[in-house]
C-alpha cells in the first residue's frame, strides 16, 4: 500500500491522479489533499478519499472547508498556508508526493519533499525551471526517487535505458526529441494573433488543462519550460534537446540513439497514462485510458517549430543557455504576463515582449540556494509589473 499526498488535488493533474487512485484502492491510500481556494471540490474529495489532512492555501477558504468537514462528521484535519503544504509533503507516513501545484507556489513543498527523501511525482514545472540545481541536489542528497509526470518527460523517461545515469553519450543517446502540439494557434495567420482572446488561447485542441498552462501552450512557453525541465531531468544541454511540432499529440516524445534507432512512447492524449506509470513504477496498472487506435489516427505529422510565431520558445532556450537565475526570471515574467493577458490587460503578443524586456533588464545571477531563486523571482515580478504599465493592447 502506497500512502500519498496530492499537492494541487483540484487541478487537472490532481483530479486525474485521484481518478487513477480510485481504480486501485488496494494499492494507494490518500493521506493529504491540498488546493488553493476550491472549497466545494476539495470537500467532495475529502468525502470520497477521507484523507487525514486537507490544506487550503487561502485562509478564508480553509475556514469554510473546516466547517463543512466538521458538519459532515469527517475526521480530516484542515490546515492552511504555505507552511501547511510543506508539512503534509513531509509527513512520516507519506511514501509519495504528487507535485501538481501550478506556478511558483509549488516550489517550497516540492523541495521539502525532496529533502525528506519522498518519492516525487513531478508535475510542477516551476520547481525545475526556477531552482533546478537546488532541487536536483536535494534529490541526490536524500536519495529521493524522482519520476516525471509531464507526458513528454514521462515519455522520455520510458524511452531511455532503465537506470539511466544522466550520461547521454555514455548510454548511446544522440538527442532528445520533445514533441509539441503547436497549440490552438499553430496555423493562425500572424496578423491575427494580436487580437486573440483568453478564451481562444485556452481552447487547446488536444488536452484539457488549466487556464495558465493552456495559455503557455498557445504561446509555446510551456514547451520552452519543458526544454529547461528536460535539461535538469536528463542532464541534457540545450543543443541536445530538439522540439518537434506534432499536432496529433500521439507520440509524446522520442529518444534518438547513435545507432540510428529512435524510440518513441505513444498513447492517447490523456494524463492518466503518465500518472499511472509514475504511481506504480516500475509496474504498470490500468489507468482507465482508452487503447490507442492507430487505424483511426492514420496519419501523423511533424514540423520544426516556428520561432517567429512562437518567440516564447526562443526566449526559453535563451534563458537555459544563460543559466543561473535567468530561467527563474523567465518563469516569473511569464506568470505575470500571462495573468495580465487572462485579465485582458495586455494582448497575446505582448506576453513575449514583457518577458524579453525583463530578461534584458535584469542581470543573470548565480544560484547557490533557494533564497537566490526567490530573490530573482521577486525582482523579476516587480520588473514585469513595471513593464506592464508600458504595454498596451
Amino acid at each position: 500500500m502506497q500512502h500519498l499526498t496530492v499537492l494541487g488535488s483540484t487541478g487537472s493533474i490532481g483530479t486525474s491522479t485521484l481518478d487513477v487512485v480510485a481504480r486501485h484502492p488496494d494499492k494507494f491510500r490518500i493521506v493529504a489533499l491540498t488546493a488553493n481556494s476550491q472549497v466545494d471540490l476539495l470537500f467532495r474529495q475529502c468525502q470520497q478519499f477521507k484523507p487525514g489532512y486537507a490544506v487550503m492555501l487561502d485562509e478564508a477558504a480553509a475556514i469554510q472547508l473546516r466547517q463543512r468537514v466538521r458538519e459532515a462528521g469527517l475526521s480530516t484535519e484542515v490546515l492552511s498556508g504555505v507552511a501547511a503544504l510543506e508539512q503534509v509533503a513531509v509527513l512520516p507516513e507519506v511514501d509519495a508526493v504528487m507535485a501538481a501545484i501550478v506556478g511558483a507556489a509549488g516550489l517550497r513543498p516540492t523541495l521539502a519533499a525532496a529533502h525528506a527523501g519522498k518519492k516525487i511525482l513531478l508535475a510542477n514545472k516551476e520547481t525545475l525551471v526556477m531552482a533546478g540545481n537546488v532541487f536536483m541536489d536535494a534529490v541526490r542528497a536524500s536519495g529521493s526517487a524522482l519520476l516525471p509526470i509531464d507526458s513528454e518527460h514521462n515519455a522520455i523517461f520510458q524511452a531511455l535505458p532503465r537506470g539511466y545515469n544522466g550520461d547521454l553519450a555514455g548510454n548511446g543517446v544522440r538527442r532528445i526529441l520533445l514533441t509539441a502540439s503547436g497549440g490552438p494557434f499553430r496555423n493562425t495567420p500572424l496578423s491575427e494573433l494580436q487580437d486573440v482572446t483568453p478564451e481562444q488561447a485556452c481552447a487547446h485542441p488536444n488536452w484539457v488543462m488549466g487556464r495558465k498552462i493552456s495559455v503557455d501552450s498557445a504561446s509555446m512557453m510551456n514547451k520552452g519550460l519543458e526544454v529547461i525541465e528536460a535539461h535538469w531531468l536528463f542532464n541534457a544541454s540545450a543543443d541536445d534537446i530538439q522540439v518537434v511540432v506534432h499536432p496529433q499529440s500521439v507520440i509524446h516524445s522520442l529518444v534518438e540513439y547513435v545507432d540510428g534507432s529512435v524510440l518513441a512512447q505513444l498513447g492517447n492524449p490523456d494524463m492518466r497514462t503518465p500518472i499511472a506509470y509514475g504511481l506504480a513504477y516500475p509496474e504498470r496498472i490500468d489507468a482507465g485510458v482508452a487503447p490507442l487506435d492507430l487505424f483511426k489516427i492514420a496519419t501523423m505529422n511533424f514540423t520544426a517549430p516556428d520561432f517567429e510565431r512562437f518567440p516564447c520558445l526562443a526566449l526559453a532556450y535563451q534563458a537555459l543557455r544563460a543559466a543561473g537565475t535567468a530561467p527563474a526570471v523567465l518563469n516569473a515574467a511569464n506568470e505575470v504576463a500571462v495573468a495580465a493577458f487572462l485579465d485582458k490587460q495586455i494582448s497575446f503578443l505582448s506576453i513575449p515582449r514583457v518577458i524579453k524586456s525583463v530578461l534584458d533588464a535584469l542581470p543573470v545571477g548565480t544560484v547557490g540556494c533557494l533564497d537566490d531563486v526567490l530573490g530573482a523571482d521577486t525582482e523579476a515580478r516587480r520588473a514585469a509589473q513595471q513593464q506592464l504599465k508600458k504595454s498596451s493592447r
